[in-house]
């Protein structure tokens, strides 16, 4: 059954966790319930469920206090929030934890991505061969960044005192992103050695304003060489833009750095981030952006879960398309859906709910949606075609278990309660039902939660998921199997109901 909320209150963020208590159920969502722009969180860690798979052995898992902290060990939410031992990444290698962080994919199932922004936040104890290199810091930050999820990435860093050289140039680029530099540069300004670059000094010397140090510092690294021509062009016109005002438009050289973006910015010819990585795309959520590129950036966002599904609404709704085609379409749909479910008219709703269905799905968007929407459909009374539809799309809210006490016994509606029929005549339903029934534990993965790399084994079995929603069907029964091993079962009916029903294969 649901528990009450637990709020927690982090830096740059202020989050709600559910917990569950003992029972049939899983547990209930962990739900980032935080004013946007946030990272989107929905998926249960029981911490005291009855063993739900009788041919795998789970391992004895201690809850340790955390020990004196690395930087390795640095979270933002602790033990007794997510659920997970302090031990979970003691007894891996770093180098090797790193690695498969690096291979998650961004885009891949939101339930996988939700545990995966877990497992980045956590705080425990570090690889017991870490050292002094910040290696599994570094690696959990630079998947934030590629998320999109920068405020995150930044109070990490914040969190973790980002006072050595590597740590420091990946929050000065986090700070230039979020157009919050000012405490980089004075940490900058106040440690020169820290400073990623000669460009770097410059810029952080001219944004306290000391124009003449700057400008004297630009010459002398143009003298020794330190500068592209790109940034000494920038500079140049950052520092003193009169005498170029009638020069042409300055033309990148190759993709922008957060450095040479905000500097293209500060000089009055910003680049458009729909081409550019992920990270960039935040610059476009401000207000002072136009609406249709706030549009694509929130879009953009919230299908890695690094904009709160909620913010993306909001942004839905800021107007009325003055235009029709592509996005202009997807608005209109989507207001016209919200609308007449606020209205609570069952015709209109039945009108317009396939339109904004489709559109969700043009952009895969369709677990945000559900997450909006799903539960409030559940409760209205509509027939046919409409009110199958409606139940999917609760399906992957996490309102699962109640749509499947909605309507038939059918796969999906077993598959929420966890117990899919044994022998689907559908090959993806039937990989999905054997990881509930009678798969096996990988080998290789029993043997390292007896070892205790219970962290280790989260992130293969993340991989495993990805590839089995992309086709591989054995994996997807591993992967599947393994979650419910090691206790996550909402995990693993949510990410297995996401496969079933979304188009994971494009």
């Amino acid at each position: 059954m649901k528990a009450k909320p637990l709020e927690s209150a982090l830096a740059l963020m202020a989050t709600s966790f559910a917990y569950a208590d003992q029972g049939d159920a899983p547990l209930s969502a962990i739900d980032w319930l935080n004013e946007t722009p946030t990272v989107t969180l929905d998926i249960g860690l029981p911490p005291s469920e009855p063993p739900i798979a009788q041919n795998a052995t789970t391992p004895d898992i201690s809850v340790d206090t955390l020990d004196q902290p690395g930087r390795d060990a640095v979270g933002l939410l602790p033990s007794h929030v997510t659920g997970l031992p302090a031990s979970l990444w003691h007894n891996s290698a770093a180098l090797e934890l790193a690695r498969l962080i690096d291979a998650q994919r961004p885009e891949v199932l939101p339930a996988v991505q939700a545990l995966l922004y877990t497992l980045l936040l956590a705080e425990a104890n570090p690889p017991h061969d870490a050292g002094t290199s910040d290696r599994l810091l570094q690696s959990r930050v630079d998947k934030l960044v590629e998320l999109g999820a920068i405020e995150q990435a930044n109070a990490l860093l914040e969190r973790a005192d980002p006072s050595a050289p590597s740590l420091f140039a990946r929050w000065f680029d986090v700070t230039l992103l979020l157009g919050q530099e000012d405490a980089a540069c004075s940490a900058l300004l106040a440690a020169p050695h820290l400073a990623p670059d000669y460009a770097s000094r410059i810029f952080c010397t001219a944004r306290a304003g000391d124009w003449n140090s700057a400008a004297l510092m630009l010459d002398n690294a143009n003298a020794l060489g330190l500068l592209t021509d790109e940034q000494d062009a920038l500079l140049l016109r950052f520092l003193d833009p009169e005498p170029f005002a009638d020069q042409p438009i300055l033309v990148a050289a190759h993709a922008p750095t957060p450095l040479t973006f905000r500097l293209y910015e500060a000089i009055g010819e910003a680049h458009p981030t729909t081409t550019l990585p992920r990270p960039f795309a935040h610059a476009d959520l401000r207000d002072i952006t136009g609406w249709k590129a706030r549009l694509e950036s929130a879009e953009r966002l919230a299908r890695t879960g690094a904009l709160h599904e909620n913010r993306l609404l909001g942004i839905y709704s800021e107007g009325k398309p003055s235009a029709s085609g592509m996005i202009w379409d997807r608005v209109d749909a989507i207001q016209s859906f919200d609308s007449a479910l606020e209205s609570r008219n069952l015709e209109n709703v039945a009108a317009t709910l396939p339109a904004a269905w489709a559109a969700m799905q043009s952009v895969h968007l369709e677990v945000p949606f559900a997450s909006l929407f799903g539960a409030r459909l559940l409760g209205l009374p509509l027939n046919g075609v409409t009110k199958k539809l409606a139940r999917d799309i609760a399906f992957l809210s996490s309102d699962y278990e109640r749509a499947a006490r909605t309507g038939p016994r059918d796969f999906l509606a077993m598959l929420a309660l966890g117990a899919p029929p044994r022998t689907p005549t559908n090959p993806v339903h039937r990989a999905i039902s054997d990881g509930f029934h009678d798969a096996r534990v990988p080998q290789e993965i029993t043997t390292m939660l007896a070892r205790g790399q219970l962290g280790e084994v989260i992130l293969r079995a993340m991989s495993l998921m990805s590839d089995g929603a992309a086709g591989n069907l054995e994996a997807l029964t591993d992967a599947i199997a393994i979650f419910r091993a090691v206790g996550l079962e909402d995990t693993a009916r949510r990410a297995a109901l996401q496969t079933a029903i979304l188009d994971t294969r494009g």
